[in-house]
């Protein structure tokens, strides 16, 4: 049976190209790259060899929890730059957290409302004030649905396949 490889694209859409391209490339460090001509506003980014972040305008409404996770180098100057942005939310998923992989997790949202997770190596070092800061919390996300259906483990992590130093 065929089956799925990898991520090649996410694409967002966004209702002002300019002011979501200058987030991704100036705040997220992401490389612009040509797109195809299409007939409607789209940039390409490169996020790494393999794997592209497509903007595309249009009118929409962007998702409320939905989205898109990048893992970062420096989620600690993040931090810092997203709540200086007032671009942190955490009111769809809860506050900036470690995971128990060790990764740290944060939720914000581009110029579009767009919702981008942006997430820690692991073993990436943390400055210890992000841990007293408000927008900090411990333990999991809790949605008080009380619903445990899906597969779980307390062995989970979002970097399947690599092993934690």
């Amino acid at each position: 049976m065929a089956r799925a490889v990898r991520i090649n694209h996410v694409t967002l859409i966004v209702d002002n190209l300019e002011e979501a391209g200058e987030f991704y490339e100036k705040e997220l460090g992401l490389e612009p790259l040509p797109a195809f001509n299409f007939d409607y506003p789209v940039l390409f980014f490169k996020i790494n060899e393999e794997q592209q972040l497509h903007l595309s305008e249009w009118e929409d409404t962007p998702s409320f929890r939905g989205h898109v996770c990048m893992q970062v180098d420096d989620i600690n100057s993040l931090f810092y730059r997203m709540k200086e942005l007032d671009a942190i939310d955490i009111t769809p998923w809860g506050h900036v957290r470690r995971l128990p992989d060790g990764a740290m997790q944060m939720f914000v949202r581009d110029p579009s409302g767009n919702l981008v997770e942006l997430s820690s190596h692991p073993d990436a070092e943390i400055d210890p004030k992000i841990f007293d800061d408000e927008l900090y919390k411990e333990g999991l996300y809790e949605s008080k649905r009380n619903d445990y259906r899906g597969l779980k483990s307390d062995d989970a992590s979002l970097y399947h396949g690599e092993k934690k130093k």
